[in-house]
């Protein structure tokens, strides 16, 4: 039975899975196993863990910036299912049935395709290998620091 949320906790809407999403979401998503006899943690709610995860994806925050009172998840168990998820294949399973959905809703072009890039100038790569600055044998004026003794010797 997952952990309820306490009475004063509402995580953020804005950041909530709809519940068509959700639906979907939650036929991809690996069974839970069993509850070991030895005891433990009661598991969190899957949607809830969800939303946080989402969170994260979507503001681009720290794991520990999850707020249990603000998201209903603290950020360690979150990224702990995160986790858990990925090793499972589940993101790269809900990635292909969103690929397939909108191939079979709006069609994609299979035989092209684009890698995004920037190509932008280096700050320092202006000055050519001929006109590098050459390093002076004794940069340091002072002769107090060991490695600077020891460079112009």
């Amino acid at each position: 039975m997952p952990r309820s949320l306490p009475s004063q906790t509402k995580p953020i809407q804005r950041f909530r899975i709809s519940d068509a999403l959700w639906e979907r979401i939650e036929l991809l998503l690996p069974s839970e196993p069993e509850k070991s006899p030895a005891g433990g943690r009661p598991r969190l709610d899957r949607r809830v863990v969800m939303d946080a995860i989402f969170v994260v994806l979507r503001t681009g925050c720290q794991w520990q910036a999850i707020n249990r009172f603000v998201n209903g998840c603290c950020g360690s168990a979150a990224h702990r299912y995160f986790q858990m998820w990925v090793k499972n294949g589940f993101f790269k399973r809900f990635w292909k049935a969103g690929l397939t959905e909108y191939d079979d809703v709006k069609g994609i072009d299979w035989k092209w395709q684009a890698i995004d890039s920037a190509i932008t100038k280096s700050p320092l790569g202006d000055a050519r290998p001929d006109q590098a600055r050459p390093i002076a044998r004794n940069w340091a004026p002072s002769g107090r620091c060991r490695l600077t003794r020891w460079a112009s010797q």
